[in-house]
């Protein structure tokens, strides 16, 4: 069965970094976009970044474009989420998704790492 572990996440101030993972079983992980998608401490699900199979394309909010670059290593079966210069505002639990999608239709997901911004 298709599983999903994001991992990574955790305390950092604003303007650190942080390198998120997500480690992808059970379906042929180079042959699927895949998404990341976080959802905020009352908000929905927001959509933050996608990347294609063979990593030929990538995609990004407006509000995360410039400082997050998503990755992929299909040797290991495992979708990155490099994040620089944190906001406060990118506090929430990050989710990686199997295929495009957005927002609430992510439903592929794993069970979410907690990155938490602040001084």
């Amino acid at each position: 069965q298709v599983q999903l572990v994001e991992s990574g996440g955790g305390l950092v101030q604003p303007g650190g970094s942080l390198r998120i993972y997500c480690a992808a079983s059970g379906f042929t992980f180079a042959s699927n976009g895949m998404t990341w998608v976080r959802q905020a401490p009352g908000k929905g699900l927001e959509w933050v970044s996608q990347i294609s199979p063979g990593s030929y394309s990538t995609w990004y909010s407006d509000s995360v474009k410039g400082r997050f670059t998503i990755s992929r290593d299909d040797a290991k079966n495992t979708l990155y989420l490099q994040m620089n210069s944190l906001k406060t505002e990118d506090t929430a639990v990050y989710y990686c998704a199997r295929g495009y999608c957005t927002g609430a239709g992510c439903t592929t997901r794993g069970q979410g790492t907690q990155v938490t911004v602040s001084s």
